[in-house]
C-alpha cells in the first residue's frame, strides 16, 4: 500500500480541474427507492442491474460537473458547425459504400430476372395455349368439310361458325360474332359469276340441246339477213368489208395533197 501510494504522487500532477476534468462519485438516487443504491446492492450477474448502476454514476457525474463547468464558463454544446473526424478513413468508407451499391445492383437485377423468366414462362403457357386451340379449330373444320364431301353432312355451319370467330377476333363484338350471310362484295360477285351448282362443262351440248334446231336462223347464219348485202343486194364478205383497200387510200391521200 505504501508503494502504490508512492508511484501515485510521482505521476500525480498538480493541474487545475479544468485540464483534468475527473469527477468521482456515487451513483444517484434509484427514482423507485429514492434512495442511492451502494455497490454491495448490486448484483454483479445481473446484467441490468450492472448496466443500471453504471448508467446513474455517469449521471451524477453529469450533474456534477456541467454547473462547474458553466461557472468556468466553458461550452458545453456541439457548435452546429462542428466536424468530427471518423475513425474510419474516407477511401476505406467509399469502399464499403461501392461493395453495398454493387450488392444492391446484384440483387435488383437477380428480382429482374426472375420477373423476366415468370414472365417468359407465362407467355409461353398462353402461346402454347392459343395455338393448341387454333389446331383443335381447325382439326374440326377440316372433319366437317370432309364429311361435308363425302355426303355424310349436309350442313354448312362450320363456315359460319368460322367467320363468326375471325370477326370476333378482329372486333371483339358479340352482336358481329352472331352475324351470319356474305358481305356486299361476295353477293356482287355471286350475281356476276353465279353461285353453287356444277360449273365444269356447263356449256356442253346434249342429245335434247343437239336435236333442238328451233332457234337456228339460216338468213343470219349465212350472212343474208336485211342490211347485210352490198352493191346489187349481193351478200358476202365483200359486202361486210366496207374499209377502201390500200391503193384507193393513197389516191385518196394524193388528191389530199
Amino acid at each position: 500500500q505504501d508503494g502504490l501510494k508512492q508511484c501515485l504522487a510521482e505521476f500525480r500532477q498538480q493541474l487545475a480541474w479544468v485540464e483534468r476534468l475527473d469527477v468521482t462519485l456515487g451513483p444517484v438516487a434509484d427514482p423507485v427507492t429514492q434512495s442511492a443504491s451502494t455497490s454491495d446492492a448490486v448484483d454483479p450477474e445481473n446484467d441490468f442491474q450492472r448496466e443500471m448502476s453504471f448508467y446513474r454514476q455517469a449521471q451524477a457525474a453529469v450533474l456534477e460537473a456541467l454547473p462547474r463547468l458553466r461557472k468556468l464558463q466553458v461550452p458545453t454544446r456541439r457548435p452546429d458547425d462542428y466536424f468530427a473526424e471518423m475513425a474510419k478513413s474516407d477511401q476505406q468508407m467509399q469502399k464499403i459504400r461501392q461493395k453495398l451499391k454493387s450488392k444492391q445492383e446484384a440483387m435488383e437485377r437477380s428480382e429482374k430476372a426472375k420477373q423476366l423468366r415468370a414472365m417468359r414462362k407465362y407467355g409461353k403457357k398462353v402461346q402454347v395455349e392459343i395455338l393448341q386451340r387454333r389446331q383443335k379449330e381447325k382439326k374440326n373444320m377440316l372433319n366437317a368439310v370432309k364429311k361435308y364431301q363425302k355426303g355424310l353432312s349436309d350442313k354448312l355451319d362450320f363456315l359460319d361458325e368460322d367467320q363468326t370467330s375471325s370477326q370476333g377476333n378482329k372486333k371483339g363484338n358479340a352482336s358481329q360474332r352472331t352475324k351470319k350471310g356474305p358481305n356486299a362484295k361476295r353477293r356482287y360477285k355471286n350475281q356476276k359469276f353465279g353461285f353453287g351448282g356444277k360449273k365444269k362443262g356447263s356449256k356442253w351440248n346434249t342429245k335434247e340441246s343437239f336435236n333442238d334446231v328451233s332457234s337456228f336462223q339460216s338468213k343470219v347464219a349465212h350472212n343474208k339477213g336485211p342490211g347485210k348485202g352490198g352493191r346489187g343486194g349481193k351478200g358476202g364478205k365483200k359486202a361486210l368489208n366496207k374499209r377502201p383497200g390500200k391503193r384507193a387510200r393513197q389516191k385518196m391521200k394524193s388528191r389530199a395533197r
